[in-house]
């Protein structure tokens, strides 16, 4: 009987052992730790867009493409550790991105909407909702802390559109010349240049971009225009109230240059 009742004292201190052994915690979700580890965008991965534009300038926008994005997943995880699906969801479209947790074996994903395109309805839904999961995975999230990019129509070429009344364009082009980050990684510092690497617009103390001499085709008219008709530009300054060519509106150049286009060559008889 004794012998019985060591046995049972035995089986007891052992299983209480076995209870005192502390419970092991999955790993972190691989997902997550990539996530906090994806790199910031650099300047030549970033685009500008126009948003809005006016007599008196234009307002740009930061964006990356869907092949940024492609890029930056396979750098980060292999072309091998991410996926992408799409479902349509009450009529919308929807992008699934799906990495690979190999600690876990098993998938993370993260899910956005996307919008239409005017000019393709279904594919600009599928690249915008793919876009809008990469950000949900921290691809260029950084951009949501850009400063508002105002470039004054001193700076660029704006024409009011000769089919609709107070409507303007540009030809212009603009990219981003270079930007920095700080330790939160909002932005920093940024600096956009035009077609001709003109500065547009700067903000910190960001590398500065050269600046090539004055060739802008504009000007250049105008004072083929002022040499043709021997009008000195002192004169079409004061006829429109303004000290410098930089002050000179789309609206004010299109009427000096009509003007200047409609008087005689110097010395014509």
């Amino acid at each position: 009987m004794q012998h019985t009742t060591d046995i049972k004292e035995k089986l007891a201190e052992r299983a209480g052992r076995q209870k005192e052994v502390p419970v092991q915690t999955l790993p972190r979700d691989t997902g997550q730790q990539k996530e906090e580890a994806i790199r910031l965008l650099r300047a030549d991965e970033i685009e500008c867009r126009i948003s809005t534009i006016n007599v008196y300038g234009l307002r740009l926008l930061l964006y990356k493409d869907a092949r940024v994005d492609q890029k930056i997943l396979d750098e980060m995880f292999t072309p091998f550790g991410w996926q992408r699906t799409h479902q349509e969801i009450d009529g919308k479209l929807y992008c699934t991105v799906s990495v690979w947790d190999d600690t876990r074996k098993q998938w993370i994903s993260k899910q956005d909407v996307g919008t239409a395109s005017y000019s393709d309805k279904e594919k600009g839904q599928a690249s915008d909702s793919f876009k809008r999961a990469c950000f949900n995975w921290g691809i260029g999230r950084e951009l949501y802390t850009a400063p508002d990019i105002w470039v004054p129509a001193a700076h660029i070429h704006i024409r009011e559109h000769k089919d609709k009344k107070r409507h303007y364009t540009t030809t212009d082009r603009f990219s981003v010349h270079s930007i920095s980050y700080n330790e939160r990684r909002e932005v920093s510092a940024l600096t956009v240049i035009d077609q001709d690497g003109r500065i547009v617009f700067q903000m910190g103390d960001g590398p500065k971009a050269s600046q090539p001499e004055d060739t802008d085709p504009y000007l250049v008219l105008l004072h083929q225009e002022l040499e043709r008709t021997g009008i000195p530009l002192k004169s079409v300054l004061e006829r429109y109230g303004i000290q410098d060519i930089s002050q000179m509106t789309p609206d004010t150049y299109n009427k000096a240059l009509n003007g200047l286009m409609k008087t005689k060559t110097k010395g014509a008889a």
